[in-house]
């Protein structure tokens, strides 16, 4: 395994046919710090995403097919852990999460294994009605039990994660549709991982078409529920136990 100094960070960008936004996402990220490496994982895209990333300073892992968001970070914590990193984190290619956070949500890794972009916690105007809402409040509501601390927008992809949580999702990370959110967070926690999260604000994307319509609303509901018990019959992986356990204070 290659030795990287532990105050670099892993920029996880998962990316489908994301030409039009992703080269000024990595652009933007790496301008942020220098202490971030971006890795674009090309998750079987059919345009130039690869090509323009790479131009744009990223190194890009490509995926021979499209394996969805889950897929393609399970690919990116195996780099990852490969290549060294103590504390990645997820950024979307279409430009929606604002690398000026980045450094906000890397900061709740000092009290919690995992730390979340929250978009619902008072900080900016980004909202969501209907199907959506209720179901991202009930998920909200009971995976703040279970993590014992409030959390208020649980399906956010914006998430930072330090070494514990990476070999927790090397052993439990699924694929499956609204794994990479509520499965993956609600077994984390089940297997002793902490979280927190940390208020930002949301961009609109910064190139191509948004997926969300009533239709997909209504189907999000009914999916989101199934996801979240079905995440509850997921065994428990083992957290390694060289590393204590974190206390995040209540309603962070």
């Amino acid at each position: 395994m290659n030795s990287l100094p532990t105050q670099r960070v892993l920029i996880i960008m998962p990316a489908w046919n994301e030409e039009e936004a992703v080269a000024a996402t990595v652009a933007e990220v790496l301008a942020a710090s220098e202490s971030y490496d971006v890795l674009v994982v090309n998750d079987g895209s059919t345009d130039s995403t690869a090509a323009v990333a790479a131009a744009a300073g990223a190194t890009v892992l490509n995926l021979p097919f499209n394996l969805g968001v889950g897929g393609a970070m399970r690919a990116g914590f195996k780099y990852a852990r490969r290549m060294g990193y103590s504390r990645v984190i997820q950024v979307d290619a279409d430009g929606q999460h604002d690398p000026r956070n980045i450094a906000e949500v890397l900061a709740g890794l000092e009290v919690a294994d995992i730390s979340i972009g929250a978009r619902f916690a008072d900080r900016g105007d980004y909202t969501v009605r209907g199907p959506r809402k209720w179901a991202m409040l009930v998920l909200a509501k009971v995976i703040s039990a279970v993590a014992k601390t409030k959390l208020t927008d649980v399906t956010s992809g914006f998430r930072a994660a330090n070494d514990r949580a990476i070999s927790q999702y090397l052993d439990h990370y699924p694929a499956e549709y609204l794994g990479d959110t509520i499965d993956s967070l609600v077994v984390a926690l089940r297997s002793g991982c902490t979280v927190t999260q940390v208020p930002v604000e949301m961009r609109p994307r910064q190139g191509g078409t948004p997926s969300h319509n009533p239709m997909k609303a209504a189907i999000y509901l009914g999916r989101s529920v199934f996801a979240l018990l079905f995440a509850f019959t997921r065994k428990r992986s083992v957290v390694p136990s060289n590393q204590p356990s974190l206390t995040v204070p209540a309603g962070e």
